[in-house]
């Protein structure tokens, strides 16, 4: 029977761009994991070669300007870009963005990484218009996707929108256009804890409830969201307003401090220590634990503590963000193509490759082990755990599902 209503007709177009595309383009999560893990170990690597010789980039961005928002906006703007293409159809229901629209997308992320790294060659301002492009382009999809399904997941489509923002705000700070060339950079660490903070909060006592209870474990399982994870994220939300805006000082300590607790106390209330026995749902709680460690380091540089602000920063980024985007990545990668969620030899190798990695660039700063030393073993660590990573994946990702759904 032919579909009749203007939905049907939708759904029956995406079925089919579905099933003539090739496996790599049935879902957001496939193009988007392998390029931007791919494009993270590449960029890191420019950026060590260009630390230790001293070369400069084809950018309008200093080497550690670039090093920063290629990290910020396309490696973690790519995963979160691969989440949400897989999330939105599991949140409304309707069939996945797929085929030709997909690589259009991804191929418009991939020009904006081109374009930054040769922005000095082909100009500030079209390096801005295709790198902020990508974000205002997958927002507007995701926004038509759940408020077609009438899906109460806008805010966090609303996120992204303003992490294009702050894209955009990153370059202007790149071409010297602004007072504070941090503003940029500092807001993207903002919205992607907040986001983290908000979908962990529902996967991280999901899943672990879940596991919990296929053990037979079912005394105070780990519970949804309520009223005190609200105002958990909305203190973290305050204490991120009051470092982008204020100068530091006791008042936004004290915020960081407080949020730094809720967090920690969030934290606990899921149970993570009962789940040493599944690397998969383990390795959430360490991703997670980084965020109530990174905003504790920077209360203790707002109150005064001799600690380089470096190192609190790397707490959220290379802490929190890595260690988390491995977690997602791995379970949904698994998930979304019909295989048994278990982490292989491998994967179990990423997460505590991506764990050294973190601990050792927040250390370095501290005179723990010399600077330049610490940073680049702390990158090969960093980059031994993306390789492996794809190493494991990249057959997964690029092959068919292996129970014939598409």
């Amino acid at each position: 029977m032919e579909p009749k209503t203007r939905g049907e007709r939708m759904l029956a177009l995406r079925y089919a761009r579905m099933a003539a595309a090739p496996p790599f383009l049935r879902g957001g999560f496939r193009p988007f994991f392998f390029g931007g893990t791919a494009w993270a170990v590449i960029a890191l690597l420019i950026w060590l070669h260009s630390l230790g010789s001293g070369a400069s980039l084809p950018s309008s961005f200093d080497p550690l300007a670039w090093h920063r928002h290629e990290m910020l906006f396309g490696f973690v703007g790519a995963i979160i870009a691969g989440f949400l293409l897989t999330a939105v159809p599991n949140w409304t229901g309707r069939l996945p963005i797929a085929g030709y629209p997909l690589a259009a997308l991804f191929l418009l992320w991939l020009a904006g990484r081109l374009a930054v790294l040769f922005s000095a060659e082909i100009g500030p301002l079209a390096a801005a218009g295709i790198d902020v492009g990508f974000f205002m382009v997958l927002a507007g999809l995701a926004g038509r996707e759940v408020l077609e399904a009438n899906n109460r997941n806008f805010p966090v489509v609303g996120l992204i929108f303003l992490f294009g923002l702050a894209n955009a705000v990153d370059h202007l700070a790149a071409a010297g256009r602004l007072a504070d060339p941090d503003l940029g950079w500092k807001c993207a660490v903002a919205l992607v804890t907040i986001l983290i903070s908000l979908i962990g909060g529902r996967i991280i006592p999901s899943f672990t409830r879940n596991w919990l209870a296929k053990q037979g474990l079912s005394d105070g399982l780990p519970t949804q969201p309520g009223r005190f994870d609200t105002a958990v994220i909305v203190s973290t939300a305050l204490a991120f307003l009051a470092w982008i805006t204020a100068p530091s000082g006791w008042l936004t300590g004290i915020l960081f401090a407080a949020a730094a607790a809720g967090q920690a106390v969030r934290l606990a209330r899921w149970k993570g220590w009962k789940t040493f026995a599944d690397p998969l749902v383990l390795i959430l709680h360490v991703g997670y634990l980084w965020i109530p460690i990174g905003l504790g380091l920077l209360a203790a540089v707002d109150l005064g503590a001799p600690i380089p602000r470096s190192a609190a920063i790397h707490a959220l980024t290379a802490g929190a963000m890595s260690t988390m985007i491995l977690a997602v990545m791995s379970r949904a990668s698994l998930g979304h193509t019909g295989r048994e969620l278990r982490a292989s030899a491998m994967t179990q190798l990423a997460y505590l490759l991506v764990t050294l990695g973190a601990l050792l660039r927040i250390t370095a700063p501290l005179g723990l082990l010399e600077y330049r030393l610490g940073i680049e073993v702390a990158g090969t660590a960093w980059i031994a755990a993306l390789l492996c990573f794809l190493g494991a994946y990249a057959p997964v990702l690029l092959g068919p599902r292996i129970d014939g759904k598409l």
